[in-house]
């Protein structure tokens, strides 16, 4: 091969390393550029969930109640010249996954559902109302086994541990893409007493 070839060919190779790298750095410019911060954030009132129910009906261990409640906010990254109109955020869905966090790996399937919300910068909604477990992930590992044998079959131990994480996501009406997370740390067990 002849020397100018080589280094025509080294050239490209340089060119086209340094196109892909700069297109990667612009991709990640691009999903952090959004004016405004989307901030998740949860009080919570239950941490333990006895699977069965509350048996006694105390109200006080009284299963049939929301976990807690989440706060979402807009804030704007830099409140000086920034056209407001254009920053409101419309959150269209949340996403909920699990990491267990007692030695198990088994958790439920991740899922997705829709939501409404329109937030202005500076403004914030609170959700009491959302879904944490699909109703049918219930009857399947890791809690099928608390339920026929008082104990999980990973760790061996009467309850799972596990921290359920939602993440928010919308878009600005100018179309920046914008996203929150918030976690929630729960045990389960089966017939354990209620919930509290």
């Amino acid at each position: 091969m002849k020397p100018d070839t080589k280094r025509t060919l080294s050239l490209l190779l340089l060119t086209a390393v340094a196109t892909f790298a700069f297109s990667c750095t612009s991709n990640e410019i691009t999903k952090s550029a959004s004016p405004v911060e989307l901030i998740a954030s949860n009080v919570q009132d239950l941490q333990l969930i006895d699977l069965a129910g509350d048996p006694l009906g105390d109200l006080e261990k009284d299963c049939n109640r929301d976990v807690g409640v989440i706060q979402l906010q807009t804030r704007l990254k830099n409140p000086v010249g920034n056209n407001q109109s254009f920053n409101d955020v419309k959150v269209t869905r949340y996403r909920v996954s699990y990491v267990r966090t007692d030695g198990g790996t088994v958790v439920p399937a991740s899922f997705v559902r829709s939501i409404d919300l329109l937030l202005s910068p500076g403004s914030s909604a609170t959700l009491g109302s959302f879904l944490l477990i699909q109703p049918d992930a219930v009857v399947q590992a890791p809690f099928a086994s608390l339920i026929r044998n008082g104990r999980d079959v990973e760790t061996k131990r009467p309850f799972i541990r596990m921290d359920i994480i939602m993440d928010f996501f919308g878009e600005t009406l100018a179309g920046s893409n914008v996203s929150g997370r918030t976690r929630f740390s729960l045990d389960f067990c089966y017939s354990c007493g209620g919930c509290e």
